[in-house]
């Protein structure tokens, strides 16, 4: 298994993460931090101390995604080495054939001078 798949892995896995502590979040100020503080704030933490991990770990995840996004990048396969343009090396020469101009021309002069007189 090459670093870039271990890189891939962690990143879905991260990312999934992320989505189920978005998700768990309500912005009105319910979800999970309403549903365990209700009657006291002794329950679990109370409600600010949950809301503050949510968003400590909203964060946090967020902050590993990005490192290991841009981590990743380095290891992608083929990537290693800087690579030269071919098109400026001197030594690479490239021999296609010029159109013949002169023969299409007088051709196409021809068919023109032979449909005018027939007119």
């Amino acid at each position: 298994m090459s670093t870039f798949s271990i890189f891939l892995i962690l990143i879905v896995i991260v990312a999934f993460l992320l989505v189920v502590v978005i998700m768990v979040q309500n912005p009105k100020g319910g979800g999970l931090s309403s549903s365990f503080g209700g009657g006291g704030t002794q329950q679990l933490g109370g409600v600010k101390q949950t809301t503050d991990f949510l968003d400590k770990s909203t964060w946090a995840l967020a902050t590993v995604l990005i490192v290991l996004i841009l981590l990743s990048n380095v290891a992608i396969p083929g990537s290693g080495g800087i690579q030269d343009s071919k098109a400026l090396d001197e030594d690479t020469t490239t021999s296609q054939p010029l159109p013949n101009s002169g023969s299409t021309d007088n051709a196409a002069e021809t068919n023109a001078v032979g449909n005018d007189s027939t007119k």
